[in-house]
């Protein structure tokens, strides 16, 4: 059977047959081609795959709801802070005022800011879990960031709960001003309480991860754990060549270049992500 003929025969594939041309036509969004390796794979398997590539392990971008889903057993997520939103105290206006690009993002992405934190459960295991999401303004940092997950942190500190952030930021939200750029160390205090606890704390580096998230608390963790070729900075390359008066190695910004040099402990697909937190947790369990 040729393949023209196999895919009119899946109606779950093709919507319909165009009578004048005989082409057939193909909903969108049924396949998706790995921009790495050039793999064309059925979507639905991408999913299944947790949105890596099966052929050259290329990480795709997903977003803080999956996260949730593939990290956390099946029901134990309890959000936390889910009205938190930002105001706009500058009054700030670039190409739109601040205030309006936030109800747009609301709007596109569905949450008041780029986090979403809460308790849920890895193997039974209670954590504490913060998700920054890249789809609301670059997971730009704001006060609404900083807060949820300094609330995170005290909760998991007085429960005596793990930490895991999964962080995907474009680095401190410039329209807040200062007010962002306070939350680094609104964040790093907490930390250092709940560290002072003897509590766990792990920080997942995704892409990106860069500007004052990798300066806080991105890069304050017990076991840093980052996704196969990542980019984790905390300045763009041609800031940092300008700035030192010398070419950067080309995989400078990638998570394999920290592994190597010691800034991260490991590197783990996403495909074995749960697996592998549910090791370290069940080794650190004692300890909260």
């Amino acid at each position: 059977m040729c393949l023209s003929s196999w895919l009119v025969k899946k109606k779950s594939i093709v919507a319909k047959v165009d009578s004048s041309t005989s082409e057939i036509i193909i909903p969108q969004g049924l396949w998706i081609k790995c921009d790495n390796c050039g793999l064309l794979m059925y979507n639905k398997y991408l999913l299944k795959n947790l949105n890596v590539c099966p052929e050259c392990d290329n990480h795709f971008p997903i977003f803080s709801y999956d996260r949730i889903a593939q990290i956390t057993d099946t029901n134990s997520w309890k959000p936390m802070d889910v009205t938190l939103r930002a105001t706009d105290p500058l009054n700030f206006e670039d190409i739109k005022m601040y205030a309006q690009r936030l109800k747009d993002m609301k709007k596109k992405t569905g949450l008041h800011d780029a986090v979403q934190t809460g308790i849920g459960k890895i193997s039974n295991i209670s954590i504490a879990l913060g998700v920054m999401d890249f789809r609301f303004m670059g997971g730009s940092m704001g006060s609404v960031v900083g807060e949820k997950l300094t609330r995170l942190i005290e909760k998991a500190t007085y429960e005596k709960l793990p930490v895991i952030i999964i962080c995907a930021s474009g680095g401190a939200r410039m329209q807040e001003g200062a007010l962002s750029l306070m939350q680094m160390a609104k964040v790093a205090s907490a930390l250092y309480k709940h560290r002072k606890n003897n509590l766990l704390y792990i920080p997942i580096l995704t892409s990106p991860t860069t500007g004052g998230v990798t300066a806080s608390f991105a890069m304050l963790g017990d076991i840093i754990i980052a996704e196969p070729c990542a980019v984790i900075a905390f300045a763009g390359r041609r800031v940092i060549e300008q700035t030192i008066k010398e070419d950067l190695p080309e995989n400078f910004h990638t998570s394999e270049y920290l592994f190597e040099h010691g800034f991260i402990d490991f590197i783990i697909s996403r495909t074995k992500l749960k697996e592998r937190l549910s090791q370290i947790l069940r080794l650190h369990e004692k300890s909260f």
